[in-house]
């Protein structure tokens, strides 16, 4: 595959994921209805749509992650791909962060928005900037650039660790026992690790590279698409029998594989300018979903509140903050290109 074919097609996929994050987030059964049996009829269908098809977003973020860290990965690349990182990541991470403390700081303070925020007054010190900027307090989303900023940090690790294939193999026997055993690792969550990785891996070995980056999936892709999501399936009921998480990871790590292998890049269309705003859409969108919600919830009639109008809202939620998105990374991009390349990660 060629890079411009790789790069089209993992902002395609980014983007998707990005849209189907919204969906995480959007959930609003008992905002609007409270406790009840259309309350409960809501729940699971929107628990339906965030289970099977949203929890594989960030799972698939962190396999993109791993997997052009160690692409063309060379002895002495390290400090360059540390420095990329600073610009993509962690500056973002830390800007985006501020913006939402000051954000929620303010309207916790107007009339009518303190309501929508749910906070009280936020407090104005610097312990508070401290754990919003570098704990993302204000911004529970960012648990997952939190996670990949360590992952990044652990590369060298990970380096040697790639280099032997005994090595590997010991490594994520190691993490699948934790998962099975539930044991946690101190900072870094084992799932993550182990999406993260083993994309890593993959892209580290020339013949596990060459599969990934095929540029037609033809029937060997579609078979082995076809497979990995089976697999997945099998996962996923085999997680919720014996109610171990081990299940529900592979489950995602094997659904993520299969929609890669399934899509060919050489059928992808040249992948829009929204398409590229998918980190500006991934930070905002959870503001924008609660705003959207909270308000519509407080302003809507009560003859009106029945399982019509939440379910709509449920399910074009996506793009309705896909819109408001990509409108207020225009103005922005118009009024202050600079700022709006930051805090678009750089791309």
């Amino acid at each position: 595959m060629q890079d411009h074919q790789l790069r089209n097609k993992i902002t395609w996929f980014s983007f998707a994921l990005s849209l189907l994050v919204v969906w995480i987030h959007a959930g609003n059964a008992e905002l609007f209805l409270g406790t009840g049996r259309e309350a409960e009829l809501l729940t699971r269908i929107e628990s339906a749509i965030s289970e099977y098809i949203g929890q594989i977003a960030v799972p698939g973020f962190f396999m993109i992650s791993g997997y052009l860290f160690f692409r063309d990965f060379r002895k002495g690349s390290l400090a360059g791909k540390w420095e990329r990182r600073i610009h993509s990541v962690l500056v973002p991470y830390i800007l985006w962060n501020f913006l939402y403390y000051v954000g929620y700081a303010v309207a916790s303070r107007v009339p009518g928005l303190g309501d929508i925020v749910g906070k009280g007054v936020i407090a104005v010190s610097l312990d508070e900037i401290v754990q919003a900027v570098l704990h993302y307090r204000y911004n529970p989303v960012f648990w997952y650039l939190y996670q990949l900023i360590l992952l990044i940090l652990v590369a060298p690790v990970l380096v040697l660790i790639f280099r032997r294939t005994w090595s590997k193999a010991a490594f994520f026997a190691v993490l699948l026992f934790l998962l099975a055993g539930e044991i946690a690792l101190p900072f870094i969550n084992t799932d993550a690790l182990l999406y993260y990785s083993l994309a890593g891996a993959a892209a580290s070995a020339p013949e596990l590279r060459a599969a990934c980056e095929r540029p037609e999936s033809g029937r060997l892709g579609i078979l082995g698409g076809a497979v990995a999501i089976a697999a997945a399936v099998g996962m996923y009921q085999m997680g919720l029998r014996t109610a171990a998480p081990v299940g529900f990871v592979l489950c995602r790590l094997f659904a993520v594989s299969g929609l890669w292998f399934g899509v060919s890049a050489a059928k992808l269309p040249e992948a829009g300018e929204i398409a590229r705003h998918n980190f500006f859409l991934y930070a905002t969108h959870f503001a924008f979903v609660r705003l959207i919600n909270k308000t519509i919830a407080m302003l809507l009639p009560d003859t009106l509140r029945t399982i019509v109008i939440p379910l709509i809202l449920y399910l074009s939620m996506p793009f309705l903050v896909l819109g408001i998105s990509t409108a207020g990374f225009l103005i922005l991009e118009k009024c202050c290109p600079g700022l709006c390349r930051i805090l678009n990660g750089n791309r």
